[in-house]
């Protein structure tokens, strides 16, 4: 598993609480840290460590450029607040403006982009344009052959996910908040059908209103509820290199990788394609959800049976608040990386950029993913039951626009104006008939 910055957690469980959020990735710190400057007596649980899973997991990008139109308004806004967020928290995120180019190699390619380019860029002012051949060679440099063509958004950038979240974790502790790490959330305790508090391993904490951003682990601990919530999860292989001056600043992908500049000196590159699709027992419950999502991504995904489907066929799906949960029994959820994917990305970009042929490999690893039918996630109230606050599903797009995500669920938790039109992350649609798609990005 990659290293990640060890925060000290809060020792001491409370007895009382304004909010509860859990999980202590980058939604459920973005959104506590939020709470905490609102004056509200907020306490983040997390079974493991903060921002473990997948939120240290990612490439570390952070962009507005192809993605879901449903999804532009929030990027803009996080964009936003993370080009203040090391000031805002005292803190070092590893925040570059250094732009993001998605190159082509065929016309079919470049068409795409043009595409996404005219129909979203355009109609929400993006600072995105397209670029042509030689402008490529000045933006990304040292490509063995030319590019047919690309797109750029200059005002795109990066963060650095294994130090970026820990370090929000702590401005949320210094705003008055705590962080209490090792302590699973077994469940809920209601009166009257609402929220009254939260039981965990260490004790229960008295409140009225909790965030679950659980991640890949929202759906079980939603299911020990009776609350039902589409998601799956893809394995995604990333890998980072020694120091290595390749002469590449800007973060980029084309043909089979996706390169990002760290600031240790080396690179972080994965594969641009492809994910891999392990089969659990939540894959046979949800084939008719993701089956749109599944033929609209049938070339990058992968699907594969191994172990597991076994191993999460062991752990519970329903438990008493008493009972050890399997939040306790898998701390950190830490999937192998898949070394076919991770040698195709590095071959390719190899054959494409020389300067990369002697890069000596550091580490490699996997992360989990969590995802939604139609890729985009739920940020919204859960009207089952009072109190209780849905942020998940963010389907690989949670780091970059994680400190969005937990303003506009901090506003619907305050009942603040949105900071974005909310509509688009309602729960509901899942269970109002809207049959949510998928859409194409680039």
């Amino acid at each position: 598993m990659p290293i990640i910055d060890i925060i000290q957690p809060d020792t001491e469980l409370p007895k009382r609480a304004g909010a509860v959020i859990i999980g202590a990735g980058v939604i459920g710190i973005a959104t506590a840290l939020e709470l905490a400057e609102r004056g509200i007596d907020v306490v983040v649980v997390e079974k493991g460590e903060v921002a473990a899973e997948q939120s240290s997991r990612n490439w570390g990008w952070c962009r507005q450029m192809g993605r879901d139109a449903r999804e532009i308004p929030l990027v803009l806004e996080s964009l936003r607040l993370w080009r203040g967020m090391n000031v805002r928290i005292g803190g070092e995120t590893g925040w570059t403006q250094c732009g993001i180019a998605y190159l082509s190699e065929t016309a079919e390619h470049l068409a795409e982009k043009e595409k996404w380019h005219r129909t979203h860029a355009m109609p929400h002012g993006l600072d995105t344009r397209m670029l042509r051949s030689e402008e490529i060679a000045q933006l990304v440099p040292g490509a063995a052959k030319a590019w047919a063509g690309g797109m750029y958004t200059s005002e795109d950038g990066r963060a650095e996910p294994f130090i970026a979240v820990p370090a929000m974790a702590r401005a949320v502790q210094a705003k008055g908040g705590k962080v209490v790490t090792r302590c699973a959330a077994r469940g809920l305790e209601t009166e009257g059908g609402r929220v009254c508090s939260v039981v965990t391993e260490k004790g229960t904490i008295k409140t009225d209103t909790v965030v679950l951003a659980g991640g890949y682990w929202s759906k079980r601990f939603l299911n020990n509820l009776g609350i039902r919530f589409p998601q799956l999860g893809v394995v995604n292989s990333v890998m980072r290199t020694e120091p290595l001056d390749a002469g590449i600043n800007r973060t980029f992908s084309g043909n089979k990788f996706a390169v990002r500049k760290r600031r240790d000196g080396g690179y972080t590159i994965a594969h641009n394609h492809f994910s891999v699709a392990e089969v659990t027992p939540a894959s046979f419950e949800h084939f008719f959800d993701f089956l749109p999502l599944l033929k609209l991504e049938r070339k990058s995904i992968r699907l594969r049976i191994g172990r597991r489907l076994i191993d999460e066929a062991k752990l519970k799906r329903r438990w008493q608040l008493d009972e050890v949960t399997p939040f306790e029994q898998v701390r950190v959820l830490d999937p192998e990386p898949y070394a076919d994917i991770i040698e195709e990305a590095s071959s390719g970009l190899k054959a494409w950029y020389p300067a990369f042929a002697n890069m000596k490999i550091a580490e490699r690893w996997g992360g989990m993913i969590d995802s939604t039918p139609d890729t985009v996630p739920v940020i919204d109230k859960l009207e089952r039951i009072p109190g209780l606050f849905l942020a998940s599903g963010f389907s690989g797009h949670g780091f970059g626009i994680g400190p969005g995500a937990g303003k506009l669920m901090a506003d619907i938790v305050t009942g603040t104006t949105p900071c974005v039109d909310p509509t688009p992350f309602r729960y509901s649609r899942f269970t109002d008939g809207s049959r949510p798609r998928p859409t194409t990005g680039v």
